[in-house]
C-alpha cells in the first residue's frame, strides 16, 4: 500500500479576487500610452541629433562645437527622460496608490531609485 502527500494547494489560472479596482496598469497599458506617438517622434529627433554628431566626428569638425552638439543632445534626453518619469509617476504611482498596502511602496521606491539614477548623470 503506498500513500501520496498532497503537492500543495491547487493552481489557478485566475487571479486572486481583490477589492482593488482594476486599471489600465492592470491591463499593460503604461504611462506612455497616450504619449507614444510624440514620445517616438522626439526620441527619433535624438537619434538625428547623435547621427549628426558621427558626421562632425567625419568630418572632423572643431572639438568644441562637437561638444556644443554633445550638451545639446544630452539635454534632449534628460527632457524626454524627466517627462517620461513625471508620467510614471501620474499613471503607474498613481495605480499603486489606489491600491495601496506594499504596491505603493515597491513604485515609491522604484521611483526613487530612477531618479537617483538621473541625478547620477
Amino acid at each position: 500500500m503506498t500513500t501520496t502527500e498532497a503537492a500543495g494547494p491547487p493552481v489557478s489560472d485566475t487571479p486572486p479576487i481583490t477589492d482593488a479596482p482594476v486599471t489600465d496598469h492592470d491591463r499593460g497599458v503604461h504611462g506612455y500610452h497616450k504619449q507614444k506617438d510624440e514620445h517616438l517622434k522626439r526620441l527619433r529627433r535624438i537619434e538625428g541629433q547623435i547621427r549628426g554628431l558621427q558626421r562632425m566626428v567625419d568630418e572632423d569638425v572643431y572639438c568644441i562645437d562637437i561638444l556644443t552638439q554633445v550638451s545639446a543632445s544630452t539635454k534632449a534626453l534628460q527632457s524626454f527622460a524627466l517627462q517620461l518619469l513625471e508620467e510614471h509617476l501620474r499613471h503607474c504611482v498613481a495605480d499603486a496608490a489606489l491600491k495601496g498596502g506594499h504596491e505603493i511602496e515597491a513604485k515609491v521606491e522604484e521611483a526613487t531609485k530612477a531618479i537617483a539614477r538621473m541625478m547620477r548623470t
